[in-house]
């Protein structure tokens, strides 16, 4: 071998072992972050779990650790076993429990994941199906400091989009209320006040319902099979296990009513006239801010003049001025019928 061969393979051999042991962007020390990484994520996951157990009043276990985790048995044991070291949480043989510092830790993590939901739900175009997502990956790697920033720059929200309470930055958060949907009795009112979040095929299922926290609601039956009530004049009807995903709280009938007579924009026929209610409160955001800089708001007079060969988008008459919208953004404005009076001023902008 040549002197000069040995020097090539000799500075190849240092650039492998430079590949692989390099203290900051080797293969070693990014494994040893990424598995850090890892074990500080199932550390908070399980912190947010415990906390969810005790803030419902219901029992942790290795089992319902190793579920909500989707870990094994024996993972879930050797994670609660580096919880109780780091002093989070004390165990004994039937119950697993948060200490002060593994509650106060939990409620760090849970605020920057409500934070950054509502963030997202208020000042982005991200789809309320991507919320969860984004600040689940979120949680782990913002500052508290950062969240508080975020906070203040939101104006300190108390609730997340799905009607869960946000931790305050000193930790205090309200106690749990509210009872399922499916437990309420035929005839009573209630407003929705929590839809969970997870899994995703139950929340699509419950978002493609149209519902949202804040709605009221009538409970019209239920059975082993089905429940059915009344939200913004139409009829849901749900598995009594998605119904479970529900929270709400209990209303006097003489408190408020369900809006029989609304409708939504979209199943206004060509040429009527209508008076904008509002805006469903499911429509956040850009889309919501939009919506509004159209002159959409409670009292305005719309008329849809004109729909597409492909029946969307549709051409809207309104404050003298056409706008197109299309059926997705439309549905989210609730009208009446029954209750348009044209005054002289709609007149002439319904002429012009």
């Amino acid at each position: 071998m040549t002197p000069l061969v040995a020097l090539l393979l000799g500075l190849f051999a240092l650039m492998v072992l430079g590949w692989f042991f390099w203290p900051t962007n080797g293969v070693v020390a990014k494994w040893r972050r990424a598995s850090i990484s890892t074990k500080r994520v199932l550390l908070e996951d399980a912190l947010k779990h415990l906390y969810d157990c005790e803030y419902k009043s219901l029992s942790a276990s290795l089992h319902s650790i190793a579920g909500n985790l989707n870990i094994s048995g024996d993972q879930a044991a050797n994670l609660v076993e580096r919880l109780e070291s780091m002093g989070l949480i004390k165990s004994t043989t039937s119950q697993i429990e948060l200490t002060d510092v593994g509650r106060s830790y939990a409620l760090r993590v849970i605020r920057v994941h409500r934070v950054w939901e509502r963030y997202l739900a208020d000042e982005t175009s991200i789809g309320e199906m991507e919320w969860h997502d984004h600040a689940d990956h979120k949680e782990h790697v913002m500052t508290i400091e950062e969240a508080n920033e975020l906070a203040a720059s939101i104006g300190n929200p108390v609730f997340d989009p799905h009607g869960d309470p946000i931790p305050t930055a000193s930790g205090q958060i309200p106690d749990h209320s509210g009872v399922l949907l499916a437990d309420l009795e035929e005839g009573q009112f209630a407003r929705i006040i929590h839809l969970e979040d997870e899994p995703n095929t139950i929340y699509a299922q419950l978002i493609a319902l149209g519902l949202f926290p804040g709605m009221l609601i009538r409970l019209n039956n239920k059975s082993d099979e089905k429940i059915s009530f009344i939200a913004n004049g139409e009829e849901k009807v749900l598995a009594p296990i998605f119904a479970n995903n529900i929270t709400v709280e209990v209303i006097p009938e003489k408190e408020d009513t369900i809006e029989q007579d609304l409708n939504r924009l979209t199943d206004i026929e060509v040429g009527e006239a209508v008076e904008v209610v509002k805006i469903s409160a499911a429509c956040r955001g850009q889309q919501r801010r939009r919506l509004m800089d159209f002159g959409i708001v409670p009292g305005t007079i719309i008329q849809p003049e004109l729909r597409s060969a492909g029946g969307d988008p549709t051409a809207y008459k309104i404050l003298g001025t056409t706008i197109a919208l299309r059926k997705e953004h439309a549905r989210f404005i609730f009208v009446r019928k029954a209750r348009v009076v044209l005054n002289s001023t709609h007149l002439k902008e319904q002429k012009n």
